[in-house]
């Protein structure tokens, strides 16, 4: 393989156009070239890898089994490349088109996640954010190589491989169906006991942490139903006597409705701290320093409410 053909970026900027458009005329358009230059780039692009790449099929052309291959590897090259070329000039949030990726659990996207919505709509509306849910053991590598470009939550086994800055703390109550018989704004310990409790195995450690501090005091529940995710519980309480430990935070999100009592846990249970954390790769990094200042100033008024 000739190494001009090698390091050639433009090639692959008319790949993946192709890819995109499916049509030569369109990706010719999207690049700024006429026809011909991008069909004797794609000539060029055949002769590299051997393949017709792609194929006309009607108006469209199709990429062939090789091509598909290299789709995400090429798609990746390309984001890699943008964020490369955005170090050339200073980062301006209110025209910037960027995508941000954050590291949330659902507990983050249920309270949190409006809200910077709300900001980013008024501060800088072409931005946008893709918000991902990742394994625990992977965020801190995810954060390193810009994967993620913040991890938000109570994360404090990060605490030690990364930069962070803390937001709010949060401390967790109970939560069932409204019914005769439950009066007042605290469940005595045995009545707690007495009922059947849905376990929400979230990703989220905050979450374990309060779970961990039961089991570690000899507080033994009847568990009943284990689920995911959050936001599957109030269908689950509407139909039960059940009960379910949150969030204070996540409590009225969850009852809407204003179907359900919430009540202080009858035991202390440990507060947990939510935090937005970054690599330190990234702590000069212009975007990534308006991103934190976004996150911080949004979720620390959060905590105000």
């Amino acid at each position: 393989m000739p190494d001009d053909l090698r390091i050639d970026l433009n090639l692959l900027r008319v790949f993946h156009a192709i890819l995109e458009e499916n049509s030569l005329t369109l990706a010719g358009r999207r690049l700024g070239l006429s026809q011909p230059a991008v069909s004797y780039a794609l000539g060029r692009l055949r002769a590299m890898f051997n393949d017709p790449l792609f194929v006309r099929s009607g108006n469209e052309m199709v990429p062939t089994s090789s091509a598909m291959a290299m789709r995400e590897a090429v798609r990746q090259s390309m984001a890699s490349a943008q964020d490369v070329l955005r170090f050339a000039s200073p980062f301006d949030a209110a025209h910037s088109e960027r995508t941000f990726r954050l590291a949330m659990s659902d507990i983050g996207t249920l309270i949190f996640l409006p809200r910077l919505c709300d900001q980013l709509a008024l501060s800088a509306p072409g931005i946008k954010l893709d918000v991902l849910s990742l394994p625990l053991a992977s965020v801190q590598e995810a954060l390193r190589s810009g994967q993620i470009d913040l991890a938000i939550g109570n994360l404090p086994s990060l605490k030690r491989t990364t930069h962070f800055t803390s937001l709010l703390r949060e401390d967790y109550v109970c939560m069932t169906r409204w019914r005769a018989g439950l009066h007042g704004r605290k469940l005595s310990l045995s009545q707690f006991l007495a009922l059947s409790h849905v376990l929400v195995t979230s990703g989220e450690s905050g979450h374990q942490q309060v779970e961990d501090h039961f089991i570690e005091h000899d507080i033994q529940r009847k568990i009943v139903l284990r689920v995911p995710h959050f936001t599957v519980v109030p269908d689950i309480l509407a139909r039960t006597d059940w009960i379910v430990t949150v969030p204070r935070r996540v409590a009225p999100a969850l009852n809407r409705s204003e179907a359900f009592s919430i009540y202080e846990l009858p035991v202390k249970a440990p507060e947990i701290t939510v935090s937005a954390h970054w690599h330190e790769n990234f702590e000069y990094n212009d975007a990534n320093r308006w991103l934190r200042a976004l996150v911080t100033q949004t979720l620390r008024e959060e905590a105000k409410d």
